[in-house]
């Protein structure tokens, strides 16, 4: 099975982020944010880094706000972290897949429920 570089690159990108966030960004709005996936352009110049709130999901505006003001720094840390020609610019985007899964696990548990009504 073949990698793209792109593709570790974002698992590393992912990684190192997530150190980020959780320990050296100070900002109280993000102790709750965990990075699910980072996608990177093949050319490695622009990264787009999905999250989530832990327990929500539905992603507040706070959240979104405090990582796009932190994004300079998270992106200066990166570049200290990883040896890359260029540090992606980083574009936050909330990670709906958990909320999707969330709804798909309440229909399952309904329609459960239903069967064994019927039975």
């Amino acid at each position: 099975m073949k990698f793209k570089r792109a593709d570790r690159v974002a698992e590393l990108i992912r990684a190192e982020i997530s150190n980020i966030v959780t320990r050296e960004v100070k900002d109280p709005r993000l102790h709750s944010v965990t990075i699910t996936a980072v996608k990177v352009a093949d050319d490695l110049r622009n990264a787009r880094i999905y999250f989530v709130e832990m327990g929500k999901d539905e992603c507040s505006p706070e959240i979104k706000t405090g990582l796009t003001q932190a994004a300079g720094f998270i992106r200066r840390e990166l570049g200290k972290r990883i040896q890359l020609r260029y540090v992606p610019e980083l574009t936050f985007v909330h990670d709906q897949s958990f909320g999707y899964g969330n709804r798909i696990e309440k229909l399952l548990a309904q329609i459960a429920k239903q069967e064994e009504k019927n039975d």
